[in-house]
């Protein structure tokens, strides 16, 4: 029995992408156990999935769970974080070890200078080259994304029976986030029931775009669900409507019709829905080419660094209207 541990700390989009190489490392390596790290606070993203013997929480001190790793005596490390705390790791348990091309040199090019020489890679591919000493291989069936029955909600009103628009209201930066403005033009013109997502601190803005919108048949579901009963009502969603977001990555794992919304990030990051070979074009990218300030950063900002949020702010209405109204007929 091979004994094989995953690393990748968080966030929440970053793990989902990881999920094909789980899936295809216990499909394709005969008699193998798959333990994986993260950090506790994203555990619940991994618990339910099958593919998994084992996760392990690091709850801020790496110290307190090294001598639980060193106990399982790994055969390998497939580190998809690479950083100090991942190279610490290693370190500690000497044992074989594959890891990714972050491509960081490459990003800041393209954030400091505007110089685009990334490869045409999805990030899951770079995770892919990582396993293929091991003989692991992409099986191009996309993400996994595992509910515990507990997490699922199927109380939703009537009114959502016949379909709905999910549209994530939130983000860990404010300049991947949908302005309120836009949310509320596409509230008013989209002819479905809309369900708003995202966390506790979105619920003010999300009330806001729900009371201003001529949509009546809107749910502020904003801090009212844990990430696994977002993602119940994500898999149950005819569209998602989303800016670069954990969320996103979710709804690709249900193969979901994505529109996104790109504002300081961009597509060539590698971080686009990635979708099972051959449903790529249930993915809608929205962005504003040619803006001299853009990408702004890899990350996100509070707020936008040259004032003017042009990157959100212009983004076609138009176009997503239509490929909403459109396509749901």
């Amino acid at each position: 029995m091979k004994k094989i541990l995953i690393i990748r700390f968080s966030s929440i989009g970053d793990i989902v992408l990881t999920t094909p190489i789980i899936r295809c490392i216990k499909h394709q390596i005969k008699d193998v156990e798959i333990h994986y790290l993260t950090k506790k606070s994203f555990s619940n993203l991994l618990i339910n999935n099958p593919y998994i013997s084992k996760v392990h929480c690091l709850d801020n001190n790496l110290n307190v769970i090294m001598d639980d790793l060193m106990a399982e005596n790994f055969d390998y490390i497939i580190d998809l974080h690479k950083n100090i705390r991942t190279f610490r790791v290693k370190m500690k348990l000497k044992k074989p070890s594959f890891t990714f091309n972050k491509l960081n040199v490459e990003k800041w090019l393209l954030v400091k200078f505007k110089i685009n020489i990334l490869p045409k890679i999805h990030i899951v591919d770079r995770y892919f080259n990582a396993v293929k000493m091991l003989g692991v291989v992409n099986d191009n069936k996309g993400l996994d994304y595992f509910i515990d029955e507990k997490d699922k909600v199927n109380t939703l009103h009537e009114n959502y029976s016949k379909g709905f628009v999910a549209i994530v209201t939130g983000g860990k930066h404010n300049t991947k986030q949908i302005p309120e403005n836009i949310l509320i033009s596409i509230c008013d013109k989209t002819k479905y029931p809309i369900i708003l997502l995202g966390g506790k601190e979105d619920y003010d803005k999300s009330e806001l775009v729900r009371t201003k919108s001529t949509n009546k048949d809107i749910i502020n579901a904003c801090g009212s669900y844990n990430i696994n009963q977002s993602a119940s009502i994500i898999s149950q969603a005819d569209k998602v409507i989303t800016g670069d977001t954990g969320l996103m990555h979710i709804a690709a794992a249900f193969n979901k019709e994505i529109i996104s919304l790109w504002g300081n990030t961009v597509p060539d990051f590698g971080m686009y829905p990635y979708l099972p070979k051959g449903d790529e074009n249930k993915s809608l990218i929205m962005q504003v080419e040619g803006l001299s300030c853009r990408p702004c950063s890899k990350l996100g900002y509070d707020k936008c660094p040259v004032k003017h949020f042009n990157c959100m702010n212009k983004i076609n209405i138009d176009t997503i209207i239509n490929t909403i109204n459109t396509n749901n007929d």
